[in-house]
């Protein structure tokens, strides 16, 4: 099967054929670093994570590029507020979301251009859309794309600038009085230094001094480092208007042909709205993590498709938590059993991986039926564990554990993985506690079925039963699993 991906622009899904076969360009919208990381920020990096290693499974090589936007209005007033030098406040929490990617199991982008880096290509695309009639400016350090000059604006999101809301008029695109700008949809390209302002945070252009606007930020760091045309710009939903459309717009009346498709995940919600820090109910990633292992919220993230809302509710990491500790526990006695015939590395990159998740993973990252196979592996491989040892039934172990570490590794999410260590070794302390307290339980069992006293036995496995564990009664004796 090929790789079926969702285009925003078109609206519909449809076969993903690379410029250049083997090789994807990929541009992903990154933090605006003005504070800590909440979960719902991490939702675009996984998702795009995700897609990256189903690419590279699949024999592409990728370049993903992830840009960090380093200076803007909430950084300049967060910053003052703060009383410290706004490029330290933005390199504070830049450490921040990069430890909260690295956490997650984020790979690391191919490269993470800042914009402060790129002023140079940021001024060159204003020079062609001035040369162009496509921009214009309003006196010293005020810029602005003509939106009614491109008539193409609003194609991506399918709107007509009549029925278009003004662009929002806050300080980014309000200069003075004397020098407004022609209509109130257009957008800024530089803005001028803002009374209070530091003068460290403008820059010389021949226009006069100011800083870029947000959209053109975008649009020059992709061009530097894919090109003027490129496979996939990623994002979040609620980035498709005004950022997305204002990047296209202005790429394109630049003369370039820039992404030839667009993909945006949705949101992470609560109670039906949008995480947000404005509506306070941002889960900080920093919070989260000292209470639940990394791979847990990497696996809720993960769990619903990427176009599809995540609803947090209250028990969402406590299924995620559960799903994880089947999938280690499996993983780690497999492992235990087979010994030094266990897979390496190696043989969980290049292994084939079964058809249904392979079909599943090519049907636009459908990542809940991908899951739906590696539970059914996760059973039979511990069905598998369950019958004594000998060459078949060890060589099924074998072949379900390569299975199933194969598919969750595309997922980010195998057990085995280095990056997930500190969170398995506690998980192995949890689960060594637990067969601890299981083991006596069986053990009393055992006892009791000796004594043939069934209705004493019938109630310890109801027991564990009910507390979500499966008991596996065999010729070695009796063995538990967590309930699948």
């Amino acid at each position: 099967m090929t790789l079926r991906l969702y285009d925003t622009a078109t609206r519909t899904v449809s076969d993903f054929v690379p410029r250049t076969p083997g090789q994807v360009g990929i541009y992903v919208c990154g933090a605006t670093v003005q504070s800590a990381p909440h979960v719902g920020h991490l939702r675009p990096s996984v998702a795009f994570d995700v897609l990256r290693r189903w690419l590279t499974r699949s024999g592409h090589q990728v370049t993903l590029i992830r840009n960090v936007t380093d200076i803007e209005d909430k950084i300049l007033a967060k910053a003052a507020a703060a009383g410290v030098e706004w490029w330290a406040h933005a390199a504070r929490y830049e450490r921040e979301f990069t430890a909260a990617y690295d956490a997650l199991g984020v790979l690391p982008p191919t490269y993470e251009p800042r914009a402060t880096q790129h002023v140079t290509q940021m001024v060159e695309l204003m020079q062609r859309l001035v040369d162009r009639g496509y921009a214009y400016s309003t006196g010293e350090g005020n810029v602005w794309f003509d939106v009614r000059s491109w008539p193409a604006y609003g194609e991506l999101t399918r709107q007509r600038l009549e029925d278009l809301a003004p662009e929002p008029q806050s300080a980014d695109d309000v200069a003075d009085p004397g020098h407004a700008k022609r209509d109130v949809h257009d957008f800024a390209l530089w803005k001028a230094p803002k009374e209070g302002e530091p003068a460290t945070a403008a820059w010389p252009t021949p226009w006069g001094r100011g800083r870029p606007g947000w959209h053109l930020e975008c649009s020059a760091m992709a061009q530097r480092y894919l090109g003027e045309e490129f496979d996939i710009h990623g994002g979040g939903l609620d980035l498709r208007f005004p950022h997305h459309e204002n990047e296209q717009a202005q790429s394109r009346a630049a003369g370039f042909p820039f992404a030839r498709r667009w993909m945006h995940s949705a949101w992470i919600t609560q109670s039906g709205v949008k995480m947000s820090k404005s509506l306070g109910n941002g889960l900080l990633v920093s919070e989260l993590l000292r209470s639940v292992p990394a791979p847990v919220v990497r696996f809720a993230v993960v769990s619903v498709q990427y176009r599809s809302m995540l609803e947090w509710a209250p028990d969402t990491l406590a299924e995620a938590q559960a799903t994880w500790d089947r999938l280690v526990g499996f993983v780690e006695r497999a492992t235990e059993r087979l010994g030094t015939l266990a897979p390496t590395a190696d043989e969980i990159a290049k292994a084939t991986l079964p058809e249904p998740f392979a079909d599943a993973m090519d049907d636009d990252l459908n990542v809940p039926a991908a899951l739906a196979v590696v539970h059914e592996h996760l059973r039979a491989g511990n069905t598998a564990l369950a019958a004594p040892s000998s060459l078949d039934a060890d060589a099924v172990v074998r072949a379900e554990l390569l299975a199933l570490r194969g598919m969750l590794d595309v997922l980010g999410l195998d057990p085995a993985d280095p990056q997930w260590a500190a969170a398995d070794a506690a998980s192995s302390s949890a689960r060594d506690a637990l067969d601890t307290l299981v083991s006596a339980e069986l053990e009393a069992r055992a006892a009791a079925r000796d004594a043939k006293d069934w209705a004493a036995s019938d109630a310890i496995r109801d027991r564990l039963t009910a507390a979500g564990i499966l008991v596996q009664d065999g010729p070695d004796g009796a063995r538990w699993t967590l309930a699948n």
